[in-house]
């Protein structure tokens, strides 16, 4: 697995990684045993770039991160985020970025995951009610103490990362981006290659839809939190097909898998780049890698670019992002 800077701070991580949400919650049933065994293969393929948040689970996915890297710690770089506060029984309160709760949310991460040190640090998203100054400025003061290496933000708008970076250089942003999900394309990711910082896309696989295997609601667990999604919804869903139907002819042609025409299409936008597609199987773990091996013509490109955008929001509520 190639290496690679993401940003321009000294942070090296693998060329892809894995985002572990969904072993956790959100994605139908857990099996922590399979998800422990997806995350050893991971990194036995050289899968070591990590993601996790205190609310996933919540707070029980970085529980299972740390059962599972617990003897191979010097092996991983471990990202995890704060911001989003939830209660024990899942009910959200709201979003935290003032400095007594950054500090809460460092101490609380580490305790769960077993480490002492947070490898990527990411404000999941932007608190309207905190200067985004006090919140960089609190994270700052955990580099300082060693625990914490290297900074991010989650859903920030360009102004915000600007003056997020002038705090503290700002390694890493993390926001949705895939083959149907090109918002960042306009000002984030242009801002973030003038000022050396890192792409972080999750959902690269729009949520599994890109991978072609996904048509119908009706084939996801009751509690999949994607039945609340806009883009699988109605007369979206049914316009969004077309995108998947481009993806597939071509996997066709290449004798691949849809799943990896979507993420080689993510492979291709540059090395600072560095997608997180998630998965509690080993199987789709390993195709997902397989990705890394496909390089896709101008004329695929150029294909999948005429696609268009999904339809539809990315969530029912879109005013937590991009602030």
């Amino acid at each position: 697995m190639q290496p690679v800077p993401l940003g321009s701070q000294g942070l090296t991580v693998s060329r892809q990684g894995l985002g572990c949400m969904g072993m956790s919650e959100f994605y139908g049933p857990r099996d922590d045993a399979e998800s422990i065994a997806t995350i050893h293969r991971a990194l036995d393929l050289g899968v070591t770039f990590l993601d996790t948040a205190d609310m996933y689970g919540p707070h029980t996915n970085e529980e299972l991160v740390g059962r599972a890297i617990a003897d191979r710690r010097e092996q991983v770089v471990l990202a995890t985020k704060f911001a989003n506060v939830r209660a024990a029984d899942g009910t959200y309160l709201g979003v935290r970025g003032d400095a007594a709760y950054v500090r809460e949310a460092c101490e609380g991460s580490l305790r769960r995951l077993g480490v002492d040190h947070i490898d990527l640090y990411y404000q999941h998203r932007v608190d309207p009610k905190t200067p985004i100054e006090e919140t960089v400025g609190a994270m700052a003061e955990l580099v300082a103490e060693g625990k914490v290496r290297y900074l991010g933000l989650s859903e920030a708008a360009p102004a915000t990362i600007r003056r997020a970076h002038a705090v503290h250089p700002i390694s890493a942003l993390q926001t949705e981006y895939s083959v149907w999900a090109r918002e960042p394309e306009d000002e984030i990711l242009p801002t973030l290659r003038e000022l050396g910082i890192g792409f972080v896309p999750y959902s690269p696989l729009g949520r599994g839809f890109l991978t072609g295997t996904l048509r119908s609601l009706d084939q996801l667990a009751d509690d999949d939190f994607r039945h609340l999604q806009p883009r699988l919804q109605g007369d979206n869903l049914e316009a969004n097909i077309a995108i998947v139907e481009r993806i597939d002819a071509i996997a066709a042609e290449r004798d691949v898998t849809p799943a990896q025409v979507a993420l080689a299409w993510v492979h291709a936008q540059g090395e600072d780049v560095v997608p997180i597609p998630g998965t509690k199987w080993r199987s789709f773990l390993e195709e997902n890698v397989g990705a890394l091996d496909v390089e896709l013509t101008a004329e695929e490109l150029a294909a999948l670019e005429e696609a268009g955008q999904a339809a539809g929001d990315r969530y029912a509520d879109m005013s937590g992002v991009n602030r």
